[in-house]
């Protein structure tokens, strides 16, 4: 635990941080950061660090972060078990980042206090019975982390808590900013200290900073928050602790999720998701905020809203209110990433009204119009992929059956340094059912084809199996483009949509054949069952699939 203490700040400076907490440790105090060690943790920017590689990495794509928040409702000290419910939240976010985890919580008494635990690895090893006895409190925040733009260190574990002269302030952040550079100068330019290459830490600073129209009777955080989200524009989730409230924040593209629910007694849950039920306030228990409503079930939570793009939302023991929104300039559309229904959330998330796995079905069955094939089942590479091949088999009439047995006990943070290793590695990972295989002609789904490292074993492995023919569907477009938005795709040299064009990449993998859906096809799979019905107030980002950027890049 790190009883967060926070010195006295003179008021001679429009700024009122002294410095981050981000120790790891149980430590009594958490320090100040010099400027010394500042510059000694400063790295150079876009140097690539060396970092454990997930399972999913051996497809070259990896999301960045997962962000969570609790609070209870009525009076404190609250009967439930905040903390808890935060671990739980992160286990059911733990596929958004492997590499760290953190919680942060307070009583919501002492604004000079936080309770905070934080390590690497994942959630589960992070959290024993020890820490969570000694994180206990009425309100929390947490985070779970894949990192993007800073290495993969303890210095950069999340949740990240700054010192003010009006008491502590914790920040959890999914995201990476496009204009990070230009709004680090601005920071260290008011005299701020950095003590890692984090957006998350430039975040957390940049609030720290007085809006434009000042403050009269201390800080102002719906204004600061707003003063960032302009200078910011995307792309981030945030969820920010100060005192006895949350503030939930999301981008004004909202390219990044997050949403509401509430937390209800087990004698009276209801689960069926409610879009517009955030004003049923009765037997409320507490209230959640999470980057995917995936978890909600599982800890008693009814799934209520998102926070809409550009929208700032306040969690109290009252209830949840929106105290805000930015807006997008010159009327443009926003920009969800497109890639969180393809490979990133889980099935059971809700996004935009409709839950994930119908999605990945109806892109399943685009691509059964687009691209038919005569074959005599559908199969899918587990377990991205299922969702998309059972709906190609329903839209094809061809039956579904599984040809690939996974292995459930390889690592997540197996180190596969080459391409070879990474080859090698589905031998690891996948197994042949011989009698759904042998002698017969396979369409195969799957989700996504980055570097193309996996599907050529893939395919050998069916062959070696007795398969007859293997055609290759993939449930979304060729990547083309690097993400600069909190996703980990590798650059265009390594991609192998820049070098093979489909056939020529069904030659190279032994395939009969491989077609990709069109950008056209995912863009109607994801608008099927969209709630929002003006097509002037949806939009996503496609920018991996066709170079054109929500926002101007700053490099």
């Amino acid at each position: 635990m790190d009883p967060v203490g926070v010195p006295e700040m003179s008021n001679s400076t429009p700024e009122d941080v002294a410095g981050s907490c981000d120790t790891t440790s149980d430590n009594e105090n958490c320090p100040s950061t010099s400027s010394a060690r500042n510059m000694e943790q400063r790295q150079p920017e876009n140097v690539a660090e060396p970092e454990p590689v997930k399972d999913n990495e051996e497809a070259g794509i990896t999301h960045n972060c997962g962000v969570f928040g609790c609070i209870g409702a009525g009076e404190w000290p609250t009967q439930i078990d905040v903390a808890q419910i935060i671990c739980l939240g992160l286990v059911a976010l733990q596929h958004r980042g492997q590499e760290s985890a953190g919680i942060v919580t307070s009583k919501g008494e002492d604004a000079k206090r936080f309770n905070m635990h934080k390590g690497m690895g994942l959630v589960s090893h992070v959290f024993d019975d020890s820490a969570m006895n000694k994180i206990r409190g009425n309100l929390g925040i947490g985070h779970t982390r894949y990192s993007t733009t800073a290495a993969s260190e303890a210095l950069n574990c999340q949740p990240f808590v700054v010192h003010t002269q009006h008491g502590a302030l914790a920040v959890a952040h999914n995201g990476e900013l496009v204009n990070a550079e230009s709004l680090r100068k601005k920071v260290l330019d008011r005299g701020l200290g950095l003590s890692t290459m984090s957006d998350s830490e430039l975040i957390t600073q940049a609030l720290c900073l007085n809006p434009p129209e000042g403050e009269h009777e201390g800080p102002n955080w719906p204004a600061r928050i707003k003063h960032v989200m302009k200078l910011s524009p995307l792309s981030y989730s945030l969820v920010l602790m100060y005192q006895d409230r949350i503030y939930g924040v999301r981008d004004p593209y909202g390219n990044r999720p997050l949403c509401l629910g509430k937390l209800v007694p087990v004698t009276k849950r209801k689960m069926y998701p409610r879009i517009n039920g955030e004003n049923e306030d009765e037997n409320c228990e507490g209230w959640v905020i999470s980057s995917e409503s995936s978890g909600f079930l599982s800890i008693g939570a009814r799934y209520l809203r998102e926070v809409e793009p550009g929208e700032i939302v306040e969690l109290t023991k009252y209830g949840v209110k929106s105290i805000g929104i930015v807006e997008r300039q010159d009327d443009r559309l926003p920009a969800f990433c497109i890639f969180e229904y393809v490979y990133f959330a889980r099935p059971d998330s809700i996004f935009e009204g409709q839950v994930v796995y119908s999605v990945r079905m109806q892109c399943g069955r685009e691509l059964a119009k687009e691209a038919p094939c005569d074959a005599d089942i559908v199969s899918s590479v587990p377990e991205s992929g299922t969702a998309a091949a059972h709906g190609y088999a329903r839209q094809s009439g061809i039956q579904f059956a599984e040809v690939l047995c996974k292995n459930r006990y390889v690592g997540r943070t197996f180190i596969q340094p080459s391409t070879r290793l990474r080859q090698l590695g589905v031998a690891k990972k996948f197994g042949a059912l011989m009698d759904n295989v042998f002698g017969k002609k396979i369409v195969l789904i799957d989700d996504s084809i980055v570097r193309g490292n996996t599907i050529g074993p893939i395919i050998k492995l069916l062959r070696d199996a007795g398969a007859k023919e293997v055609h290759i569907r993939v449930a979304s477009p060729p990547i083309k483009y690097p993400c600069y938005m909190g996703i980990n795709i590798p650059t265009r040299e390594e991609l192998i949509a820049n070098k093979l064009d489909a056939h020529q990449l069904a030659d190279a993998v032994g395939a009969d054949s491989l077609v990709y859906l069109s950008i056209e096809g995912l863009i109607s799979a994801v608008t099927y069952s969209i709630r929002e019905k003006d097509p002037k107030k949806i939009g996503h980002c496609i920018a991996c699939l066709s170079g054109q950027y929500p926002e101007k890049l700053e490099w």
